[in-house]
């Protein structure tokens, strides 16, 4: 994503070549990472891109990037519209489907899962891919009362686990925990969710990750909360380049010009910047700083 060594090679790549394709790529990630304010800069773009060549699968995308960025933050009702409009867009897209199945199972609203589950299991029927069959299993479980859910959860755990898509198989393990939570087995619920949360962290998936703590706490987990609160007072790469050109003097404008990021999502970050240092102003940066944060140009 542009702000990143990733997005900037990106960005570059783009230029070098003439490349005009929309930002799929940093769209899809902010999503992943939970990045609300990314992401609503990055939908604006993919849309405004798309509509002016004509990309219709450009739609989908971004129906699907905001699906899963409020499935991220446990907001599941705004899934319900956005997957909706993705889904429909085309009418072919897997991706779309499974954020929907699991919004509407979580709001309770098992009816605007029928169809995208039954354009889900025609899918995964025919691709027959480990990726497919356990994606399908997880959706699955989520429309299954009762026990009949866990040889699902585990299914899918098992076929995702055998894949390299570590997104996947890390929302399978927090599914099943928070099915298990609920069906009062805390002991078994940990296991799953630490095993989620651990993922999650690892890939930058902020508000999954978050999402796996809430529910952990719930369990009665209390151990890793003083770790948590240590790591994320630091600050991220992107976040100390933010933090260096705020304290030399620039603006959100000129900030967002030099990272290739909007005014509003500089704006953003800087928020989380005071937060994490515990100050209010740009003016107590300087001391704020960690000694040893110099010029990274």
């Amino acid at each position: 994503m542009p702000g990143s060594p990733g997005g900037d090679e990106a960005h570059t790549a783009e230029e070098a070549t003439g490349s005009n394709l929309a930002p799929y790529g940093a769209l899809g990630l902010a999503a992943l990472r939970g990045d609300e304010a990314r992401t609503a800069v990055l939908t604006e773009a993919t849309i405004e891109h798309v509509t002016k060549h004509g990309q219709g699968i450009g739609i989908t995308f971004a129906g699907w990037a905001n699906a899963t960025l409020h499935n991220g933050l446990g907001q599941h009702q705004h899934v319900l519209t956005a997957a909706r409009a993705a889904a429909e867009d085309l009418g072919a897209s897997f991706w779309p489907d499974v954020e929907l199945i699991e919004a509407a199972a979580r709001c309770r609203e098992t009816e605007a899962a029928r169809s995208p589950y039954r354009h889900l299991t025609e899918l995964a029927t025919a691709s027959g891919t480990d990726w497919a069959l356990g994606t399908h299993a997880r959706s699955h479980a989520l429309l299954t009362e009762g026990a009949a859910a866990e040889p699902l959860y585990r299914e899918a755990i098992t076929r995702l686990g055998r894949t390299r898509i570590r997104t996947d198989l890390a929302r399978a393990h927090l599914l099943y925990g928070e099915w298990l939570r609920r069906e009062r087995r805390r002991i078994d619920a940990r296991e799953q969710l630490r095993t989620a949360h651990r993922i999650f962290e690892a890939m930058g998936m902020e508000a999954f990750a978050e999402r796996a703590h809430r529910e952990l706490r719930a369990t009665g987990e209390t151990a890793k909360r003083r770790v948590d609160r240590a790591r994320h007072t630091e600050l991220t790469a992107q976040e100390t380049q933010i933090a260096r050109l705020a304290r030399d003097g620039l603006s959100n404008p000129e900030i967002g010009a030099r990272l290739f990021l909007s005014a509003r999502t500089v704006q953003y970050h800087l928020r989380k910047i005071f937060a994490k240092l515990d100050i209010t102003s740009r003016t107590q940066l300087d001391r704020a700083l960690p000694t040893g944060i110099t010029d990274l140009r």
